[in-house]
C-alpha cells in the first residue's frame, strides 16, 4: 500500500472532513470561541484581583479547578491504555476506533495541566517545582510523570499519522509543507510499514506503564497526605479505575458525535459501541466495588475525623452530589448497559454522558468534603464556586472540543491506512480459518 496511493475508493468519505470546511465547522469554531473568550475575560479578572474572586478560602483551597485537573487527567487514559491494550490483543474491531481514542489523551492533557494554573492564581510559581525540587515532593512526581505521559502519548498519536498525512501531503498541495513534515517521507514501501509496525508495538508497551503511573501518581498527591478520606492505600488503583471509565465514555460520545457529524456510520459501527459499552459495564461494577470499599472501611473504623466526612456524604451538605454520583456512575449504566437490548449507539451515549457526570461529582467529593472538614483544629469550613471558576471550567471543555474538532478538519479520524489493511487481514484469517478445518487437496 502506497502513502500516495489516490486510489481510496470507499475510503474516500474518511478524507471528505478534511478536503471539505462546511458552515456547519464555522458555526461550532464561532460559538466555542465566545466560550473561550468569556473564559480568559474571567481568568484577566482572576490574574488582576487575586484569588478572592473564587470561592477557595482557609480551609478549602482546593476546589473546581483541582475536580477538573483530576477529570481531565482521568479521560486522558481513553487513548492510551484502551487502544494500546486492544492493539496489542489485536483486537480487529479497534481499527475504526484507535485514533479517536489516541487524540483525547494529547488534547485533554493540556487542559489538565491548564487548572492546576488557574488554581495557582500566579501561574509563574508552577516554575517552583522546576527550581526548587524536592524529590520526596508528590507534586514534583506529578510534574515529571505527566511530562513524560505527554511525550510518548504524542509519539503513539504521531505514528500511525504518517501513512495518512503522506495521502494528505498529495491531496492538499495548499497544505502539502505542513503535512510532508508530518509523513516524514513515507512512501510505503514493505520495509517502511515493518519499522512502523514494530515502533507502534514497542510505543504502545512503553505508554500502558506510564499511563498507570500517571493516575497513580495523581492520587498519590492526595493519599500522601494524612488528611481524612485522602490517606487510602486503595487511592491508586481507585484512580486508575476511575480513568479507564470515564475514559471509555468520552470515546463514547466522541465516537457517536464524528459519526453523526461526519457521516461514518459505516466506520463507527453498532458493534463498536456494544463493545465498549461492555468495557465500560465492567468498570462500572468495579467503580461501585471501590466506593463501597472505601466508604465501609471508613464506617466500620468510626474515627471521628473520617465520620464527620463520612456523614457529609451520607446525609449532609454533600449528600445530593454523592448520591447523585451513585446513580449517575452505577445505578444509569449497569441499567442500560447489562441488556443488549438497550446497549445500542444511543443506549451507550445515554450511559456515557451520565458515567462523565457522574465521575466528575467522584472527583467533587474527594477534593471538598475533606476539605471542609480538616483534621487539624480549624473551624468547618464551606465553598461555592463563583462565576469566575465556573466561566473556566466552561471555558476548558470548550477548548478541549476546539481543539478535537480542529484536528479532524487536519487529519482523517478514522485511519485510513489501518482500515485497509483490517480488509486485508480479515480476508486472510477468514481464509486461514476455513482453511483449517477443510481436508487437504
Amino acid at each position: 500500500m502506497s502513502g500516495h496511493d489516490s486510489g481510496l475508493g470507499r475510503d474516500e468519505i474518511l478524507l471528505e472532513p478534511v478536503l471539505v470546511w462546511g458552515k456547519g465547522f464555522w458555526r461550532t469554531v464561532a460559538v466555542l470561541l465566545l466560550v473561550i473568550g468569556w473564559a480568559l475575560f474571567a481568568w484577566s479578572h482572576q490574574l488582576r484581583t487575586g484569588l478572592g474572586v473564587t470561592g477557595l478560602n482557609g480551609p478549602v483551597v482546593w476546589g473546581f479547578y483541582i475536580t477538573n485537573f483530576v477529570f481531565f487527567i482521568g479521560i486522558s487514559h481513553a487513548g492510551t491504555l484502551i487502544s494500546a491494550i486492544l492493539r496489542l490483543c489485536r483486537a480487529e474491531w479497534r481499527r475504526s476506533i484507535t485514533r479517536a481514542a489516541e487524540v483525547i489523551t494529547v488534547m485533554v492533557i493540556f487542559f489538565g495541566v491548564g487548572n492546576v494554573l488557574l488554581d495557582l492564581g500566579r501561574p509563574e510559581r508552577a516554575l517552583n517545582v522546576i527550581f526548587h525540587a524536592r524529590l520526596n515532593s508528590p507534586l514534583l512526581w506529578d510534574v515529571i510523570s505527566i511530562s513524560t505521559y505527554l511525550t510518548g502519548s504524542t509519539i503513539y498519536l504521531w505514528l500511525p499519522l504518517i501513512p495518512d498525512a503522506a495521502i494528505l501531503r498529495d491531496r492538499c498541495p495548499r497544505r502539502r509543507w505542513f503535512y510532508r513534515i508530518i509523513a516524514a517521507g513515507w512512501e510505503g514501501t514493505p520495509r517502511q510499514h515493518k519499522i512502523l509496525d514494530r515502533s507502534i508495538s514497542i510505543m504502545a508497551i512503553i505508554v500502558l506503564p506510564i499511563a498507570i503511573s500517571v493516575h497513580t501518581v495523581v492520587s498519590w498527591v492526595f493519599a500522601m497526605t494524612i488528611q481524612p478520606f485522602w490517606h487510602s492505600t486503595i487511592f491508586g488503583i481507585f484512580f486508575v479505575a476511575g480513568a479507564i471509565f470515564s475514559g471509555i465514555a468520552a470515546i463514547i460520545i466522541a465516537m457517536a458525535i464524528i459519526r453523526k457529524a461526519y457521516k461514518l456510520e459505516d466506520y463507527l459501527r453498532p458493534v463498536h459501541f456494544n463493545y465498549l459499552g461492555m468495557l465500560m459495564l465492567v468498570m462500572s461494577l468495579f467503580w461501585a466495588y471501590f466506593i463501597v470499599s472505601e466508604h465501609l472501611t471508613a464506617y466500620y473504623g468510626a474515627e471521628p475525623a473520617h465520620m464527620a466526612i463520612f456523614w457529609e456524604k451520607m446525609t449532609g451538605r454533600f449528600a445530593f452530589p454523592f448520591w447523585l454520583m451513585v446513580v449517575t456512575n452505577f445505578v444509569i449504566p449497569v441499567a442500560i448497559l447489562s441488556r443488549a437490548k438497550t446497549r445500542t449507539v444511543l443506549g451507550t451515549v445515554i450511559a456515557s454522558i451520565s458515567v462523565e457526570i457522574g465521575m466528575w461529582l467522584e472527583r467533587f467529593t474527594i477534593v471538598v468534603p475533606t476539605l471542609v472538614n480538616p483534621r487539624l483544629p480549624y473551624p468547618r469550613g464551606a465553598y461555592l464556586p463563583s462565576w469566575v471558576e465556573i466561566s473556566l471550567m466552561g471555558g476548558c471543555f470548550a477548548g478541549f472540543i476546539l481543539c478535537y474538532v480542529l484536528f479532524t478538519k487536519l487529519f482523517p479520524i478514522v485511519s485510513i491506512w489501518e482500515v485497509r489493511e483490517g480488509r486485508e487481514v480479515g480476508v486472510r484469517e477468514t481464509t486461514e480459518r476455513v482453511a483449517s478445518y477443510l481436508p487437504t487437496a
